[in-house]
């Protein structure tokens, strides 16, 4: 089964099959879908080895991550991947390993080893000597998730996300706000949790609210990490000893603003058991828009991590298709109010 039987059954010419099969933007999306319909009902299955025989390409686009288990990283690959297939690419996946993994392995042998079209890099900062082995194979490449310099990157703007966050719990009438952040070890974009920190504390300036140090605390990006970070501001758990004058009555924080929702998922445990009320004793707000948030009622600032994969597949297939390097704009994000935040006690 080829092109010219699908071409037959669509009436369209050979060309455009082509062109459609392949998702280049010079082709109607009413065109596309027909065409993979069509396919799909005759069973076509496209050559990627006569494809690159024909083109020169591989037909498949690399994509480099940390570790596989975090909630942004498997939103963001589903969407690269729902991009790629839709233009009948294939993904060749390198998986970091965390910090104990080997970076020199997949960046020096791997990458350069495997034919790929283009790069997509999610949350990662680049080394000289890794920009250098990646820059001899002149591929297109886009960061996800974080600035890296001199790399195209799609995501949200991370002071403003915080600024939103800080925007909402003072128009609710909030104060003393404490924040939990801290650094990912397994692999995070190392801006990703300055720019956030930055933006609370600039914020809450702005705002006229002064932030104590012992209101700034490491949540390690992690659900553990949070649950910690509540224990030390509500003076409960194992976390206790080093922050029981921070949870002490009238010095306690009214609200937390937590840099990602799985750490506000472990702050609103750490609420219960202190004896906490949310929202009535201490309000909770996260950033991100994790599905389990949604779960619990917990308000966020949601983001769509799907949407920007998609968007960087996007970006690099249109250079492997010869189009220029087009200017990549902040990611959305949008305040998402649900039962965690409220109006402060008294």
């Amino acid at each position: 089964m080829g092109i010219q039987e699908i071409a037959t059954v669509t009436g369209l010419s050979k060309s455009t099959v082509s062109r459609a099969l392949r998702g280049m933007e010079n082709v109607a999306e009413t065109t596309i879908d027909e065409v993979r319909r069509v396919a799909d009902e005759l069973g076509y299955v496209p050559s990627s080895a006569a494809a690159g025989l024909a083109t020169g390409r591989q037909r498949a686009v690399g994509v480099v991550v940390p570790v596989i288990d975090r909630w942004f990283y498997v939103k963001a690959l589903g969407g690269v991947d729902a991009e790629l297939r839709r233009a009948g690419y294939d993904l060749v996946l390198y998986n970091l390993g965390g910090p104990g993994g080997d970076r020199d392995r997949a960046f020096r042998r791997s990458m350069l080893r495997h034919r790929v079209d283009a790069l997509v890099l999610l949350s990662l900062v680049l080394d000289a000597t890794e920009r250098a082995e990646l820059e001899l194979t002149r591929h297109p490449m886009i960061v996800i998730g974080g600035p890296a310099p001199g790399l195209r990157n799609i995501g949200v703007d991370d002071r403003a996300v915080t600024r939103i966050a800080v925007d909402h719990l003072c128009g609710l009438g909030h104060r003393r706000v404490a924040y939990v952040g801290g650094q990912d070890e397994a692999g995070m974009n190392v801006a990703v949790p300055h720019l956030r920190r930055d933006g609370f504390v600039d914020a809450m300036r702005a705002a006229g609210h002064a932030v104590p140090d012992r209101w700034l605390l490491d949540g390690r990006f992690s659900f553990a990490g949070g649950l910690a970070a509540g224990n030390a501001l509500f003076g409960g758990g194992a976390g206790a000893g080093a922050g029981a004058d921070a949870g002490a009555g009238p010095d306690r924080p009214t609200a937390v603003l937590c840099a990602s929702d799985e750490m506000a998922l472990g702050v609103l445990l750490a609420a219960g058991q202190a004896g906490l009320s949310v929202p009535g004793d201490v309000s909770v707000i996260g950033i991100d828009g994790h599905e389990y948030g949604a779960t619990v009622g917990l308000t966020t600032v949601a983001q769509d991590p799907e949407a920007q994969g998609r968007a960087a597949a996007r970006a690099v297939l249109a250079e492997v298709d010869g189009g220029a390097a087009g200017t990549i704009v902040a990611a959305p994000a949008h305040l998402v109010v649900r039962g965690t935040t409220g109006p402060p006690p008294g």
